[in-house]
């Protein structure tokens, strides 16, 4: 190996003096079914000196049923900010961490991100592990395309703050993934087939456990077998088509296969409880109207 690869490896140089400095690993944990573990991941977790968990207890089970006796520590979203210096610290001295969340890749809607930007800017070497993700596996399950998508996460929990940001995304041409929790998730699908319309769509319920459940057909569907049932339970992961190419964004958005009536673009986005001049710059992307025209039309349907 030569010198130049070494040193993009973060490995010591050639003082002999020099203190090795330990390696952040970030890794994946099963999202269900707890098989689901990559045996690189479990080399990385026997040979750390400090895993640093979102979950401590959680943590401890995982370890515990691979024989991995390593000390854990906490790292959380309300401690990560404080946590940070200390594992920095730990990797200045010479320990390897290794960094995971209660499920899935860190920092993908988890903790983590704060520790690898800081590691980062310490000249630390970061060594990101492949492994289980519910985005990917909830993407790759839906039948919708998976050449190009946009992991949205979490929408906003309040309806009007959810419909702003679903009209952001209402354009994009790419298939579209979600998170979301059982007790808003038919709320949350009602606001995504009025932004974007009755799309093709997919929810992935509890992967790779046991008792995964697939629903995929339009959101209409979807929203209805939810919405008819007593309660919703487990981790919820919704994937809905994008904005389809060669359908004008505004068609898309309303669901219709042809030219979309601009008031009605304009009621939606108003609808929304977006303020006027969202609405204008929205509508405008959406439309493809002029400028003055859309400020026009913005004005005297604007409620007064």
């Amino acid at each position: 190996m030569g010198e130049a690869q070494r040193g993009i490896e973060g490995a010591p140089g050639n003082d002999p003096s020099e203190q090795r400095r330990g390696t952040l690993s970030v890794v994946p944990t099963p999202i269900g079914n707890p098989r689901d573990i990559t045996l690189r991941a479990l080399d990385v977790l026997r040979t750390a000196g400090l895993v640093a968990a979102e979950d401590t207890r959680r943590a401890r089970r995982l370890l515990d049923a691979h024989d991995i006796d390593v000390r854990v520590v906490s790292c959380y979203d309300h401690n990560e900010q404080a946590r940070t210096a200390e594992l920095i610290a730990a990797l200045n001295a010479g320990t390897d961490v290794a960094l995971i969340s209660d499920a899935g890749t860190p920092l993908v809607n988890d903790p983590g991100y704060l520790v690898v930007g800081a590691a980062l800017r310490e000249g630390l070497r970061v060594d990101p592990l492949p492994g289980a993700s519910a985005a990917l596996t909830a993407l790759v399950g839906s039948g919708l395309p998976a050449s190009r998508f946009l992991y949205v996460g979490f929408l906003p929990r309040r309806s009007a703050a959810r419909r702003t940001a679903l009209a952001e995304v209402a354009p994009v041409a790419a298939t579209l993934i979600f998170f979301e929790a059982p007790h808003r998730v038919v709320e949350m699908l009602a606001d995504v087939r009025e932004v974007l319309g009755d799309r093709p769509a997919a929810l992935a319920r509890n992967l790779t456990k046991s008792y995964e459940e697939w629903l995929r057909g339009p959101l209409s569907t979807i929203h209805a077998e939810l919405a008819g049932r007593d309660e919703v339970r487990g981790e919820l992961t919704v994937v809905v088509d994008g904005a389809r190419r060669g359908v004008p964004a505004t068609a898309s958005a309303l669901g219709g296969g042809g030219p979309a009536d601009p008031d009605r673009v304009i009621e939606m986005l108003l609808g929304a409880g977006l303020d006027t001049r969202t609405v204008r710059s929205l509508a405008g992307t959406l439309t493809g109207l002029p400028r003055n025209e859309i400020y026009d039309r913005v004005s005297a349907l604007r409620p007064r």
